[in-house]
């Protein structure tokens, strides 16, 4: 018989039952009004609402804690991806940083408890202050980002320059982030030209949680050697995790067989906390952007 199995059982008392459910009253309230206040994307639902839920159930006088946080959080997960009507990426994205969250406030709490702290209770709003950024209440941090790709293609300046002319056409996705996590990319492309006003078109499937929309880019700017992209329309379904603000497109030749290209984004981060997505961002972005880059037949 283990030490685990052998220690009695914590006595439930009512104070505690009535401080668990309250948490728990306190975080579906919560989840109601950030949602409602087009707030879902922010550190209150992957920081603050499992620091609750992991409070409420740690706090229970039960030694299995972890595991019924674990299966708490599971639950939370999956019934957000309905409620929110997020798709398996969403989910996959947040739980790693929902389970770490969940179970590191349950160690804390949980540790405080034995040791007979008085001050276990005040380490819960303490906990909720990193979910705040997004909300209003605490500033986002750093939300506009700038990813770059830079490429060397095995073709002459001016056949490169007449290959961009042509515009993007759908291609398959050889990036390895982008289809082991299922990440959108656009099933239809239309669009030529790199002359101030054209237009190209990224057209994205639908699904089951909605029609897939498109991402419209028109060319602001020209001059030899490089052309930059404003984004007039976006209804696409990546419209909620970033929001495009720039795009610029720049060539050059190596050597006489070889031709540099760089495409710089500009884009706002949709998702917080900063120090979880901003990074996760900024890589499946990066793959993006070489995606487009497979779009232009330059290989």
């Amino acid at each position: 018989m283990t030490d685990d199995d052998s220690a009695p059982t914590p006595r439930r008392t009512r104070a505690h039952w009535i401080l668990a459910g309250l948490i728990t009253l306190f975080g579906a309230v919560v989840f109601v009004v950030v949602v409602r206040q087009g707030r879902a994307d922010s550190a209150v639902l992957f920081v603050a609402l499992p620091v609750l839920l992991a409070a409420a159930l740690a706090l229970a006088p039960r030694r299995s804690a972890h595991g019924r946080v674990f299966t708490a959080t599971t639950m939370a997960l999956l019934l957000a991806s309905v409620a929110l009507h997020e798709g398996a990426i969403c989910v996959l994205l947040a739980a790693p940083l929902v389970y770490a969250v969940a179970h590191g406030t349950t160690a804390l709490i949980r540790a405080l408890r034995e040791a007979s702290r008085p001050y276990v209770v005040v380490a819960v709003p303490l906990l909720l202050l990193p979910g705040l950024e997004g909300t209003g209440i605490a500033p986002r941090v750093a939300p506009d980002q700038t990813v770059e790709v830079t490429r060397v293609v095995g073709l002459p300046v001016d056949q490169v320059a007449e290959r961009l002319t042509a515009g993007p056409r759908p291609t398959d996705v050889r990036s390895v982030p982008l289809r082991l996590l299922g990440v959108p990319t656009p099933g239809q492309v239309t669009g030529d030209g790199l002359d101030i006003g054209d237009r190209w078109m990224f057209g994205y499937h639908g699904s089951a949680h909605g029609p897939g929309g498109h991402l419209l880019a028109e060319v602001e700017s020209a001059a030899p050697g490089q052309v930059g992209f404003d984004f007039v329309e976006d209804s696409s379904i990546t419209a909620r995790w970033f929001t495009w603000r720039h795009a610029e497109l720049r060539w050059r030749a190596v050597d006489p067989g070889h031709t540099e290209i760089r495409v710089r984004v500009d884009y706002t981060r949709g998702l917080d906390p900063s120090w979880y997505f901003g990074p996760i961002q900024q890589v499946l972005l990066g793959a993006g952007v070489g995606h487009l880059l497979d779009m232009l037949a330059l290989e």
